[in-house]
């Protein structure tokens, strides 16, 4: 099954198809032509994932699923949250978001924190949703090379790494984006079944 994952970040997508493995390929947006950038203006999650989703499905056709992801930080009443890309300033910039998380943090002793990521599965018009969320803290300072986003300052509960220090296949068991894949996967395999 050809399955349009709705991301112009490859490290999305290449820890999406590790999680999914063979049983599904992959398309990235360049790969059905779609350049333009992908409309996100709703205030929730939810929202942005479905607008995504939509939005391809509509345009192009393709069975398709979109993420939208934030970390919910507890002592910031949630914030960055559906602005986590953007935390700093519309130019996306990770390190600028991690620097302006770890001021906002310095002289405050509660550092709870979790991910959130929210997948809308549209296929025939018809929409699921899946979510996975990991609970952590906001550590004090850039930890680790890998990962992207916020990874460098974020440790899981129960581990003593943060994910930028992780192995991709170690993250992908227990992140947030790896327990929404993991019920979409489920998902898609309990439809490939009936179909069969």
């Amino acid at each position: 099954m050809k399955l349009v994952f709705a991301t112009n970040n490859m490290h999305k997508l290449e820890e999406l198809q590790a999680i999914i493995g063979d049983r599904f390929d992959l398309l990235s947006l360049q790969e059905i032509g779609c350049n333009e950038e992908i409309p996100e203006e709703q205030p929730t999650l939810e929202g942005n994932a479905r607008q995504k989703a939509f939005y391809i499905f509509t345009k192009y056709g393709y069975p398709c699923f979109a993420d939208d992801t934030g970390l919910e930080i507890e002592a910031l009443n949630g914030e960055p949250g559906v602005f986590s890309a953007r935390y700093a300033g519309p130019v996306k910039n990770s390190d600028d978001n991690m620097k302006k998380v770890l001021e906002l943090l310095a002289k405050i002793k509660n550092r709870n924190a979790r991910f959130r990521t929210v997948i809308s599965l549209v296929i025939n018009g018809e929409e699921r949703q899946f979510e996975g969320i990991v609970v952590g803290e906001i550590i004090n300072g850039k930890k680790g090379q890998s990962g992207f986003g916020y990874d460098p300052i974020f440790q899981p509960s129960e581990f003593d790494k943060t994910f930028a220090e992780m192995a991709l296949k170690d993250k992908n068991k227990i992140s947030h984006r790896g327990r929404a894949v993991q019920k979409l996967v489920q998902y898609l395999k309990m439809l490939e079944l009936n179909n069969d």
